[in-house]
Parts: structure tokens; C-alpha cells; sequence
């Protein structure tokens, strides 16, 4: 059913948040940073249902409460500011004014209401906004004439090395229905949903209750199955926004068709969560990990994080060493049920440990799968249905010197 289900979606070329009807966005230089752009917006011609996930992290930053605020008020969104450079994290009550006030400026130059925006940041956590600087941008910003996607995806990145977007396209009720999104993170990601950042945009018309559990839902098989270095961010969101602008019936969990849609939204959600983690800070490589035969999924999610989250794991494959000795103890300190003695264990495509025991392999095969651009390991942990797939990178010597000069 989910292989049918998938060949009615297409990918759409060079896709983004513009991507569906009714959207536009753009960035610009407000000068939080030295040079790179720091601002950026998304624009909807008509109100959207809006749905979020938020950090688990207790030090929740200024931008995320506020969201929240504006989402609970009408759970209607219609337009996203965000500023990078500076988190406006632990930054108190001048931090939770200043991301009114964002909200608000935001607000009144594209004439809607305050509680149909959204404000999120990302950067440096303890420092409080330019106020000055973010005032002088967002009186910068033109909805009728700069609408570039581009410029929105470079404007909400901090250490990445390049921008995360894509859309795809379907039919829903006959009518094409397009989901796009745009995201940013490549330090501090270990999201429980670098800082996390994800932007998704649809024309679908949807109840707001689906959209938030289809959001939650794909969430936690994508989003909050990514690592990169363990940290899970103060300011890490996903937020969707859907205007309706595709004129399908509206959907909900009864459609005949949410299947699709709920596919669909799981296609963008998984395409940026592994570019984020392709993405990481210092990262040559994609890791992809695989558990089968996990008493249930969320058994499989939790051997899945611990080895993509190991350590000794990520540096072994950053150096192309076969030692599948700590992908096993990953599995061990899991903390899952599990029979050793059921455990299969491959790097790619070469076999490494059946029934819990060592096989002989060739050591040149190994390391010529761990040289890959993505690497694979499949864990078979029993018999029981629970999977799962979680994704990484690996752990090099630049990541320590791009976290050792962060703030110089």
C-alpha cells in the first residue's frame, strides 16, 4: 500500500517553501551578522492552518513561547519571521519583549494580525537582539516584490555549509495539491520533537487537528530521528502552515486520501532531517542506520539513536574502521529487551555478526562501504516487528575546531 501510495507523489524540481500556491518568501542582511544574511519571511496570501512542534529542552527560547502563543490564538498562521546569528535564548523578559516586538513590526508591515505570525531565531544563546538592526530589516522587507526562496534558506543558517529545501506534488479530490519545505541545522541537533529549524508549506485545505497529529506523527519518524552531536537545541521547531489554496475537500484522518497526504508530508519531513544530518558541522559522510525485529518501534527508535548517536561509532566510521564491537554495545546499553544471541549485524553490504557472534568478513569490503557519501548499518535484533531508521554523520576533526572557535 505505501509503495502505491508513494508513486502518486512527485518530487518537484528545484522545489522550496514557494513551492505551493500562494507563498512567498525572502532574506536579507540586517547586520545581526558580519556579512551573511540574517533575516528571512514567509508569506501567505491567505491565512493558513498552523501546526508546531517545539524543543523538549527547558531553557525554551523567547521566539518559541511566543509562536506557540500566536498558533493557540486562532491556530491560524500567516506569515513566519526569522533572524539568525542570535538565539534570543535565556535572554528573560527583555528576550520574550523583543520577539513581541519582532512579532509585531513583522505583523504590521505585511497587514495581518500579530497573532498570525510566528518568530523563531537561531545562533548564539545568551545575547540579547540588535533591536535596532532587526527594526531596520524587516522595514526592509518588499512581500510584492522580493519573494525569493533562496534568499529565505541562506538567511536562517549558522555553521551549515548549504541550503535544505523541497517540494512534492500530488492529486488530492483532483486537485494538485504541493507541500514544500525548508530547513535549517548542522550543530547542536539531537531534536526531541543545530539548532533545529524546519519550515513546511502546503495549499492543502486541512483540519487543524490532522495537520497537528500528521506533524507530530512524521516528526518522530524523521526530525526527532537525527543526531548530530547529542544536543538537543533551545530553540529547535517545525512549524507547517496550510492556506487551503488548492481548493481540495478539507482533509482529515476520515479522508478517503490522508494516506497520501500524510506521505507525502512524511517525504519532505524525511528529505530535510537527512540533509540536515548529511549536514552536520565537520561531517564527510551520511550515516543511515536500520533495526529490525525490535519487540515494538519505539524499541527499534531507541537502538537506532544509540548507535547513531555513539561516539566511538561515529569516529570509526569516519575513519573507514570496521569495529562492529561498538555498534554491538550500542545496541547493549540501549536499554531495549533483547536476546544477544539474535542479534545480525551488517556494515552495508558485508555481514559482520550473526546470531551475536563474529563472522569472518573481508576487512578491504568493509572499509570500502564505509568510505561511502552515506553509510548503512542494518541491526536485525530479534524476530518481533518493531523498525526503524534513525540518521547521523560522522564525528571529524573539523567539528571540534568549528565548536572550539564558535563565538571568535
Amino acid at each position: 500500500m505505501q509503495h502505491v501510495v508513494e508513486e502518486k507523489i512527485k518530487l518537484v524540481p528545484r522545489g522550496n517553501i514557494t513551492s505551493p500556491k500562494g507563498f512567498t518568501s525572502g532574506g536579507l542582511h540586517c547586520g545581526i551578522r558580519k556579512k551573511k544574511q540574517d533575516l528571512g519571511w514567509i508569506y501567505s496570501e491567505k491565512p493558513a492552518t498552523a501546526a508546531g512542534v517545539y524543543t523538549t529542552n527547558l531553557f525554551q527560547a523567547a521566539p518559541l513561547q511566543v509562536t506557540q502563543e500566536s498558533i493557540a490564538t486562532d491556530k491560524c498562521l500567516q506569515g513566519v519571521i526569522v533572524n539568525s546569528g542570535i538565539a534570543n535564548a535565556c535572554t528573560g523578559q527583555q528576550g520574550l519583549a523583543d520577539a513581541y516586538e519582532m512579532r509585531q513590526l513583522f505583523a504590521a508591515k505585511m497587514q495581518i494580525p500579530p497573532e498570525y505570525a510566528a518568530v523563531a531565531s537561531t545562533g548564539l544563546i545568551g545575547e540579547l537582539l540588535p533591536m535596532d538592526k532587526v527594526r531596520s530589516g524587516i522595514a526592509q522587507i518588499d512581500k510584492e516584490h522580493e519573494a525569493q526562496a533562496n534568499k529565505f534558506e541562506r538567511a536562517i543558517l549558522t555553521t551549515d555549509t548549504k541550503e535544505k529545501s523541497v517540494a512534492v506534488t500530488f492529486e488530492i479530490d483532483g486537485q494538485n495539491v504541493t507541500i514544500g519545505g525548508a530547513s535549517k541545522g548542522s550543530g547542536m541537533i539531537h531534536p526531541n520533537m543545530a539548532t533545529m529549524l524546519g519550515f513546511i508549506t502546503t495549499d492543502a485545505t486541512i483540519d487543524q487537528h490532522a495537520l497537528q497529529q500528521a506533524l507530530k506523527q512524521n516528526t518522530n519518524r524523521s526530525f526527532n530521528m537525527i543526531t548530530v552531536d547529542g544536543d538537543t537545541s533551545t530553540n529547535d521547531m517545525v512549524l507547517v502552515l496550510a492556506n487551503g489554496m488548492a481548493e481540495n475537500r478539507v482533509l482529515t484522518e476520515e479522508h478517503t486520501q490522508w494516506n497520501v497526504f500524510l506521505q507525502g508530508l512524511y517525504i519532505v519531513c524525511e528529505m530535510l532531517a537527512k540533509e540536515i544530518a548529511r549536514d552536520g558541522e565537520g561531517a564527510s559522510k551520511l550515516v543511515e542506520v536500520n533495526v529490525t525485529g525490535a519487540q515494538t518501534d519505539e524499541a527499534a527508535q531507541a537502538i537506532s539513536k544509540a548507535i547513531i548517536s555513539s561516539n566511538l561509532v561515529k569516529t570509526a566510521i569516519h575513519g573507514a574502521d570496521a569495529n562492529w564491537g561498538r555498534v554491538i554495545t550500542a545496541i547493549g546499553y540501549s536499554r531495549q529487551t533483547l536476546d544477544p544471541n539474535q542479534v545480525y549485524l551488517s556494515l552495508g553490504a558485508v555481514d559482520v555478526v550473526k546470531d551475536g557472534m563474529p563472522i569472518a568478513f573481508d576487512e578491504q569490503a568493509a572499509k570500502e562501504q564505509l568510505v561511502q557519501d552515506t553509510v548503512k548499518i542494518i541491526a536485525t535484533v530479534g524476530d518481533g516487528e518493531g523498525k526503524a531508521t534513525a540518521w547521523g554523520c560522522d564525528l571529524s576533526y573539523e567539528y571540534v575546531r568549528i565548536n572550539a572557535s564558535y563565538r571568535t
